[in-house]
C-alpha cells in the first residue's frame, strides 16, 4: 500500500523525455511529491537507470514518441501498472533542423515537426480516453518561448513550438468539459543538453558538466534574473500544473525564461536610460 504523502499523491504520471533534462527533472519532482511516474523515452540506458534511482514508484518504458503505437503502449502500461493516467507532461524533445530557409530539408522539417509537435498530439489523443476514464486530469506540454515570440530559435523549432502553444489552447477547449486540464509551459534559457549541445547519452558526466557550466556562463546575461535557468524551475511549474493546486488553471502558457521576454535587463540598457537625466526617444531602441 502506498502510504506515501504530498500534493501529489496518489496520482499517476507519464514523462516523456524523462531520462535526461526537463524530463528527469520532472520526474525526481513528481515522485518526491508523491506520484507514481512511468518515465518514457530512447535514451533506455540512462532512463532504466534513473528509474532504478528513483525506486519503486517509478518504472522506464521505450517510447519513441514519433510512433504512435509506441506513445499508445505508454498510456496503456501506466494504467495497467498504477490503475489510471492522471497527469502526462509531453516533454520529448530536441533542436531539430536549423538554417536559413531556403536550405532547410523537407526531411529535416518533417522529423523536427514529428518530434516537438506530432508527438505532443499523440500524447494528448491517448492521454484522454484514461483521463476521462479517471474522472479529469493534466496535460502539460512542453513549449518554449520560441513558441511564443520569433527570433530566439530556430525556424522550425520556432514554428513547432507555437504550435504546441495552439494545441495546448485548442485541446484546453475540448477537454474542459472531462475536467482535464491542458497547459503549456514555455521555458527560456535552461541548462540542459539542449543548451550543451550533446544530449546525456552522448557524453560522459564529466563533459557534460563541463559543457554545461559554459552554458550557464553565457546564458546568465540573457534575461533579466542574473543567471540560466535550471530544468528543477519548469519541473516546479509543472509539478504546480499536476497537483490540485492549479484545478481552476487550463489553456495557459506558464512563461518560466527569467525574464527573457519581458525584455532587455536593465543592466544592458543604453547608459542614457539607466542614469538619472532626460532620455528622448528617437526610435524602437535609439537614445539620445
Amino acid at each position: 500500500m502506498d502510504n506515501r504523502t504530498g500534493r501529489l499523491a496518489g496520482k499517476v504520471a507519464i514523462v516523456t523525455g524523462a531520462a535526461s533534462g526537463i524530463g528527469e527533472a520532472t520526474a525526481r519532482r513528481l515522485i518526491a511529491d508523491g506520484a507514481s511516474v512511468l518515465l518514457t523515452d530512447i535514451q533506455d540506458e540512462v532512463g532504466a537507470d534513473l528509474a532504478d534511482e528513483l525506486g519503486e514508484h517509478a518504472r522506464y518504458q521505450h517510447c519513441n514518441v514519433v510512433r504512435e503505437a509506441d506513445v499508445a503502449d505508454a498510456v496503456a502500461s501506466a494504467v495497467e501498472a498504477w490503475g489510471g493516467l492522471d497527469v502526462l507532461h509531453n516533454n520529448a524533445g530536441f533542436g531539430g533542423v536549423s538554417g536559413p530557409i531556403e536550405s532547410t530539408t523537407a526531411e529535416g522539417w518533417a522529423s523536427t515537426i514529428d518530434v516537438l509537435l506530432t508527438s505532443v498530439f499523440f500524447g494528448t489523443k491517448h492521454a484522454t480516453p484514461a483521463m476521462r476514464e479517471r474522472g479529469g486530469g493534466s496535460i502539460i506540454n512542453t513549449a518554449s518561448v520560441c513558441g511564443l515570440h520569433a527570433g530566439i530559435g530556430s525556424h522550425v523549432y520556432t514554428v513547432a513550438k507555437h504550435g504546441v502553444v495552439g494545441l495546448t489552447r485548442s485541446t484546453a477547449l475540448e477537454l474542459a468539459e472531462y475536467s482535464i486540464r491542458v497547459n503549456a509551459v514555455c521555458p527560456g534559457y535552461i541548462a540542459t543538453g539542449l543548451a550543451a549541445g550533446r544530449s546525456r547519452s552522448e557524453v560522459d558526466e564529466a563533459e557534460m558538466a563541463e559543457r554545461l557550466d559554459k552554458a550557464r556562463g553565457w546564458g546568465a546575461n540573457a534575461q533579466p534574473l542574473d543567471r540560466m535557468g535550471e530544468p528543477a524551475d519548469i519541473a516546479a511549474a509543472v509539478a504546480w500544473l499536476a497537483s490540485d493546486d492549479s484545478a481552476w488553471v487550463t489553456g495557459t502558457t506558464q512563461v518560466i525564461d527569467g525574464g527573457l521576454t519581458t525584455g532587455r535587463p536593465w543592466r544592458k540598457l543604453p547608459r542614457a536610460i539607466t542614469e538619472d537625466r532626460p532620455v528622448r526617444l528617437y526610435a524602437p531602441g535609439t537614445y539620445e
